[in-house]
Protein backbone atom coordinates (compact mmCIF):
# COMPACT_ATOMS: atom_id res chain seq x y z
CA UNK A 1 0.00 0.00 0.00
CA UNK A 2 1.49 3.33 -1.11
CA UNK A 3 0.97 6.47 0.97
CA UNK A 4 0.27 9.79 -0.78
CA UNK A 5 0.50 13.06 1.17
CA UNK A 6 -0.35 16.07 -0.99
CA UNK A 7 0.55 19.50 0.42
CA UNK A 8 -2.19 21.43 -1.41
CA UNK A 9 -5.64 20.91 -2.86
CA UNK A 10 -4.23 21.13 -6.38
CA UNK A 11 -1.72 18.38 -5.56
CA UNK A 12 -4.51 16.24 -4.11
CA UNK A 13 -6.61 16.55 -7.27
CA UNK A 14 -3.61 15.74 -9.46
CA UNK A 15 -2.80 12.69 -7.33
CA UNK A 16 -6.41 11.49 -7.47
CA UNK A 17 -6.42 11.90 -11.26
CA UNK A 18 -3.21 9.88 -11.54
CA UNK A 19 -4.35 7.27 -9.01
CA UNK A 20 -8.18 7.02 -9.22
CA UNK A 21 -8.25 4.09 -6.77
CA UNK A 22 -6.56 6.15 -4.05
CA UNK A 23 -8.65 6.24 -0.86
CA UNK A 24 -8.70 9.68 0.80
CA UNK A 25 -8.20 9.84 4.54
CA UNK A 26 -8.54 12.75 6.97
CA UNK A 27 -10.00 11.66 10.31
CA UNK A 28 -9.53 8.00 9.42
CA UNK A 29 -12.31 6.90 11.75
CA UNK A 30 -13.86 4.60 9.12
CA UNK A 31 -11.03 3.73 6.75
CA UNK A 32 -8.44 2.85 9.39
CA UNK A 33 -10.85 0.50 11.15
CA UNK A 34 -11.39 -1.40 7.90
CA UNK A 35 -7.65 -1.53 7.24
CA UNK A 36 -6.81 -2.63 10.78
CA UNK A 37 -9.30 -5.50 10.55
CA UNK A 38 -8.02 -6.35 7.06
CA UNK A 39 -11.45 -5.74 5.55
CA UNK A 40 -9.90 -3.35 3.05
CA UNK A 41 -6.45 -3.03 1.53
CA UNK A 42 -6.37 -0.07 -0.89
CA UNK A 43 -3.50 0.24 -3.35
CA UNK A 44 -3.06 3.92 -2.44
CA UNK A 45 -3.97 5.83 0.70
CA UNK A 46 -4.15 9.63 0.36
CA UNK A 47 -3.67 11.70 3.52
CA UNK A 48 -5.49 15.07 3.26
CA UNK A 49 -4.50 16.44 6.66
CA UNK A 50 -1.98 18.92 5.27
CA UNK A 51 -4.72 20.76 3.34
CA UNK A 52 -5.92 23.34 5.85
CA UNK A 53 -8.88 24.65 3.85
CA UNK A 54 -10.67 21.32 4.27
CA UNK A 55 -10.93 21.99 8.02
CA UNK A 56 -12.50 25.43 7.60
CA UNK A 57 -16.10 26.54 7.40
CA UNK A 58 -17.83 29.71 6.25
CA UNK A 59 -21.23 30.97 7.37
CA UNK A 60 -22.90 32.87 4.54
CA UNK A 61 -26.15 34.76 4.43
CA UNK A 62 -28.21 31.71 3.48
CA UNK A 63 -25.97 28.68 3.90
CA UNK A 64 -22.94 27.16 5.57
CA UNK A 65 -20.00 25.85 3.57
CA UNK A 66 -18.53 23.03 5.62
CA UNK A 67 -15.07 21.83 4.62
CA UNK A 68 -14.85 18.08 4.13
CA UNK A 69 -12.54 17.63 7.14
CA UNK A 70 -14.39 19.82 9.65
CA UNK A 71 -14.83 17.54 12.69
CA UNK A 72 -18.16 16.82 14.35
CA UNK A 73 -16.99 18.59 17.50
CA UNK A 74 -16.62 21.85 15.55
CA UNK A 75 -20.20 21.54 14.28
CA UNK A 76 -21.42 20.99 17.83
CA UNK A 77 -19.43 23.89 19.27
CA UNK A 78 -19.80 26.49 16.53
CA UNK A 79 -22.76 25.75 14.24
CA UNK A 80 -25.53 24.65 16.57
CA UNK A 81 -27.76 27.61 15.63
CA UNK A 82 -27.19 27.36 11.88
CA UNK A 83 -27.22 23.56 11.59
CA UNK A 84 -29.20 22.24 14.57
CA UNK A 85 -30.07 18.88 13.02
CA UNK A 86 -26.47 18.11 12.12
CA UNK A 87 -25.30 19.29 15.54
CA UNK A 88 -27.73 16.89 17.23
CA UNK A 89 -26.55 14.06 14.98
CA UNK A 90 -22.92 14.93 15.79
CA UNK A 91 -23.64 14.44 19.49
CA UNK A 92 -24.43 10.78 18.83
CA UNK A 93 -21.20 10.02 16.97
CA UNK A 94 -18.98 7.67 18.97
CA UNK A 95 -16.71 9.20 21.63
CA UNK A 96 -15.29 12.73 22.09
CA UNK A 97 -12.01 11.51 20.59
CA UNK A 98 -13.76 10.30 17.43
CA UNK A 99 -15.88 13.47 17.23
CA UNK A 100 -12.65 15.46 17.27
CA UNK A 101 -11.34 13.51 14.27
CA UNK A 102 -14.26 12.31 12.16
CA UNK A 103 -16.27 14.61 9.92
CA UNK A 104 -19.13 14.86 7.48
CA UNK A 105 -16.88 14.52 4.44
CA UNK A 106 -15.70 11.11 5.57
CA UNK A 107 -19.26 10.05 6.37
CA UNK A 108 -20.29 10.99 2.83
CA UNK A 109 -17.30 9.31 1.24
CA UNK A 110 -17.96 6.06 3.06
CA UNK A 111 -21.69 6.37 2.24
CA UNK A 112 -22.66 3.75 4.81
CA UNK A 113 -26.45 3.62 5.25
CA UNK A 114 -25.79 3.76 9.01
CA UNK A 115 -23.75 6.99 8.85
CA UNK A 116 -24.98 9.36 11.54
CA UNK A 117 -24.81 12.55 9.45
CA UNK A 118 -26.91 11.36 6.52
CA UNK A 119 -30.46 11.80 7.90
CA UNK A 120 -29.67 15.37 8.99
CA UNK A 121 -28.11 16.22 5.62
CA UNK A 122 -31.11 14.82 3.75
CA UNK A 123 -33.57 16.71 5.95
CA UNK A 124 -31.64 19.96 5.55
CA UNK A 125 -31.31 19.61 1.76
CA UNK A 126 -27.51 19.70 1.53
CA UNK A 127 -25.31 19.77 -1.56
CA UNK A 128 -21.93 18.07 -1.94
CA UNK A 129 -19.12 20.03 -3.59
CA UNK A 130 -17.09 17.53 -5.61
CA UNK A 131 -13.90 18.50 -7.43
CA UNK A 132 -11.39 17.02 -9.84
CA UNK A 133 -8.79 18.33 -12.27
CA UNK A 134 -11.73 18.63 -14.70
CA UNK A 135 -13.54 21.15 -12.50
CA UNK A 136 -16.06 21.43 -9.68
CA UNK A 137 -19.70 20.36 -9.52
CA UNK A 138 -22.47 20.42 -6.95
CA UNK A 139 -24.28 17.15 -6.23
CA UNK A 140 -27.70 17.44 -4.52
CA UNK A 141 -27.78 15.19 -1.46
CA UNK A 142 -30.80 13.33 -2.88
CA UNK A 143 -28.64 12.17 -5.80
CA UNK A 144 -25.47 11.43 -3.86
CA UNK A 145 -26.20 7.95 -2.46
CA UNK A 146 -26.26 5.38 -5.26
CA UNK A 147 -26.06 2.03 -3.43
CA UNK A 148 -24.75 0.25 -0.36
CA UNK A 149 -21.56 2.19 0.51
CA UNK A 150 -21.57 3.73 -2.98
CA UNK A 151 -21.88 7.37 -3.96
CA UNK A 152 -22.07 9.57 -7.04
CA UNK A 153 -18.41 10.62 -7.03
CA UNK A 154 -16.43 9.94 -10.20
CA UNK A 155 -13.18 7.96 -9.73
CA UNK A 156 -11.07 11.13 -10.03
CA UNK A 157 -13.21 13.29 -7.71
CA UNK A 158 -12.75 14.30 -4.09
CA UNK A 159 -15.25 15.89 -1.70
CA UNK A 160 -14.16 19.45 -1.03
CA UNK A 161 -17.07 20.72 1.05
CA UNK A 162 -20.73 20.34 1.95
CA UNK A 163 -23.13 23.24 1.48
CA UNK A 164 -26.05 23.25 3.90
CA UNK A 165 -28.82 25.82 4.07
CA UNK A 166 -29.01 27.61 7.40
CA UNK A 167 -32.00 26.41 9.40
CA UNK A 168 -35.08 28.59 8.93
CA UNK A 169 -37.09 26.44 11.33
CA UNK A 170 -36.71 23.73 13.98
CA UNK A 171 -34.79 20.54 13.22
CA UNK A 172 -34.55 17.28 15.13
CA UNK A 173 -32.59 14.04 15.02
CA UNK A 174 -33.30 10.72 16.68
CA UNK A 175 -31.26 7.53 16.77
CA UNK A 176 -31.99 4.05 18.08
CA UNK A 177 -29.13 2.01 19.50
CA UNK A 178 -28.08 0.17 22.61
CA UNK A 179 -26.89 3.55 23.91
CA UNK A 180 -26.85 7.16 22.71
CA UNK A 181 -23.31 7.15 21.27
CA UNK A 182 -20.39 4.73 20.76
CA UNK A 183 -22.73 2.55 18.75
CA UNK A 184 -23.76 2.01 15.13
CA UNK A 185 -27.36 3.08 14.66
CA UNK A 186 -30.02 0.41 14.48
CA UNK A 187 -31.93 3.14 12.67
CA UNK A 188 -32.04 6.93 12.71
CA UNK A 189 -34.42 9.68 11.66
CA UNK A 190 -33.96 13.36 10.90
CA UNK A 191 -36.66 15.96 10.37
CA UNK A 192 -36.48 19.63 9.43
CA UNK A 193 -39.26 22.21 9.19
CA UNK A 194 -38.76 24.82 6.48
CA UNK A 195 -41.31 27.57 7.24
CA UNK A 196 -40.02 29.83 4.46
CA UNK A 197 -41.17 27.31 1.85
CA UNK A 198 -43.80 25.71 4.09
CA UNK A 199 -42.29 22.29 3.61
CA UNK A 200 -41.02 19.45 5.75
CA UNK A 201 -38.03 17.26 4.82
CA UNK A 202 -36.95 13.98 6.37
CA UNK A 203 -33.97 11.63 6.39
CA UNK A 204 -33.78 7.97 7.37
CA UNK A 205 -30.61 6.07 8.20
CA UNK A 206 -29.80 2.39 8.60
CA UNK A 207 -33.22 1.25 7.39
CA UNK A 208 -32.61 0.82 3.65
CA UNK A 209 -29.66 0.05 1.33
CA UNK A 210 -28.93 3.79 1.26
CA UNK A 211 -29.94 6.76 3.40
CA UNK A 212 -33.36 7.82 2.11
CA UNK A 213 -36.08 10.42 2.51
CA UNK A 214 -39.66 9.49 3.39
CA UNK A 215 -41.05 11.36 0.41
CA UNK A 216 -44.63 10.07 0.58
CA UNK A 217 -44.72 11.02 4.26
CA UNK A 218 -43.39 14.47 3.40
CA UNK A 219 -45.94 14.98 0.63
CA UNK A 220 -48.78 13.94 2.91
CA UNK A 221 -47.66 16.17 5.76
CA UNK A 222 -46.96 19.16 3.52
CA UNK A 223 -50.47 18.91 2.09
CA UNK A 224 -52.07 18.39 5.51
CA UNK A 225 -50.29 21.38 7.06
CA UNK A 226 -51.17 23.63 4.12
CA UNK A 227 -54.81 22.58 3.80
CA UNK A 228 -55.36 22.75 7.55
CA UNK A 229 -53.80 26.20 7.87
CA UNK A 230 -51.30 24.90 10.43
CA UNK A 231 -48.42 27.12 9.33
CA UNK A 232 -50.43 30.29 9.91
CA UNK A 233 -52.29 29.26 13.05
CA UNK A 234 -49.56 27.25 14.73
CA UNK A 235 -52.23 24.96 16.14
CA UNK A 236 -51.40 21.52 17.44
CA UNK A 237 -51.07 18.83 14.77
CA UNK A 238 -53.91 16.38 15.14
CA UNK A 239 -53.11 12.80 16.25
CA UNK A 240 -54.54 11.39 13.02
CA UNK A 241 -52.15 13.46 10.91
CA UNK A 242 -49.17 12.51 13.09
CA UNK A 243 -50.15 8.83 12.95
CA UNK A 244 -50.48 8.83 9.16
CA UNK A 245 -47.15 10.62 8.80
CA UNK A 246 -45.49 8.02 11.03
CA UNK A 247 -47.00 5.11 9.08
CA UNK A 248 -45.84 6.55 5.75
CA UNK A 249 -42.36 7.17 7.15
CA UNK A 250 -42.15 3.55 8.28
CA UNK A 251 -43.32 2.51 4.82
CA UNK A 252 -40.36 4.32 3.23
CA UNK A 253 -37.99 1.82 4.85
CA UNK A 254 -36.53 -1.19 3.11
CA UNK A 255 -34.53 -2.71 5.97
CA UNK A 256 -32.83 -6.03 6.57
CA UNK A 257 -32.47 -8.34 9.54
CA UNK A 258 -29.00 -8.24 11.07
CA UNK A 259 -27.27 -8.59 14.43
CA UNK A 260 -28.37 -5.09 15.46
CA UNK A 261 -32.09 -5.50 14.80
CA UNK A 262 -34.80 -7.04 12.67
CA UNK A 263 -36.41 -5.42 9.66
CA UNK A 264 -39.75 -5.31 11.47
CA UNK A 265 -38.22 -3.57 14.47
CA UNK A 266 -36.53 -0.98 12.27
CA UNK A 267 -39.79 -0.11 10.51
CA UNK A 268 -41.57 0.17 13.84
CA UNK A 269 -38.82 2.30 15.36
CA UNK A 270 -38.71 4.67 12.37
CA UNK A 271 -42.44 5.22 12.71
CA UNK A 272 -42.04 6.03 16.41
CA UNK A 273 -39.14 8.41 15.72
CA UNK A 274 -41.06 10.12 12.91
CA UNK A 275 -44.02 10.83 15.18
CA UNK A 276 -41.85 12.02 18.06
CA UNK A 277 -39.56 14.27 16.01
CA UNK A 278 -42.61 15.80 14.34
CA UNK A 279 -44.05 16.56 17.76
CA UNK A 280 -40.79 18.05 19.02
CA UNK A 281 -40.17 20.26 15.99
CA UNK A 282 -43.76 21.45 15.78
CA UNK A 283 -43.79 22.43 19.45
CA UNK A 284 -40.63 24.44 18.82
CA UNK A 285 -42.27 26.10 15.83
CA UNK A 286 -45.39 26.92 17.82
CA UNK A 287 -43.30 28.35 20.64
CA UNK A 288 -39.99 30.14 20.28
CA UNK A 289 -39.83 29.92 16.51
CA UNK A 290 -43.18 31.58 15.87
CA UNK A 291 -42.58 34.15 18.61
CA UNK A 292 -39.37 35.24 16.90
CA UNK A 293 -41.10 35.20 13.53
CA UNK A 294 -43.84 37.45 14.84
CA UNK A 295 -41.36 39.82 16.48
CA UNK A 296 -39.52 40.22 13.18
Amino acid sequence: MDFLRPASWEEALAAKAEHPTAVPIAGGTDVMVEINFDHRRPEYLMDLNRIGELSEWQVGQDSVRLGASVPYSAVMDNLRAELPGLALASHTVASPQIRNRGGVGGNLGTASPAGDAHPALLAAGAEVEAASVRGTRMIPIDEFYTGVKRNALAPDELIRAVHIKKADGPQQYSKVGTRNAMVIAVCAFGLALHPETRTVRTGIGSAAPTPVRAKEAEDFLNAALEEGGFWESGKIITPSVAKQFAQLAAGACNPIDDVRGTAAYRRHAVGIMARRTLGWTWEQYRGAGRTLEGAA
